[in-house]
């Protein structure tokens, strides 16, 4: 019976860890635009800018408002990510 020792864990890049933080904070930041367009195209569909006719109920209480608001919401938990530090947070 052999036994096996674990592995160290590796030691946290802090370049890598850079470069995770800035691509969730840019797709936060595409998700708020996408949610921002999406409200304001269904602001304009209400306005009948695109032609006469409201959008259909079912449409106003899935891809409307709250869509864009849930994109806005997420986007912005992600773009608000605080920076990454150097120090062990384990000690």
């Amino acid at each position: 019976m052999t036994r096996t020792t674990p592995r160290p864990a590796p030691a946290e890049d802090p370049q890598r860890a850079w470069r995770r933080h800035r691509l969730l904070v840019r797709v936060g930041q595409a998700l708020m635009a996408a949610g921002a367009i999406v409200a304001i195209i269904h602001w304009l569909a209400h306005l009948e800018v695109f032609g006469p006719g409201q959008p259909p109920g079912w449409l106003d209480l899935v891809a409307g408002y709250p869509t864009g608001a849930l994109l806005l919401i997420t986007g912005a938990i992600l773009a608000g990510r605080r920076r990454p530090t150097t120090k062990n947070t384990n000690t």
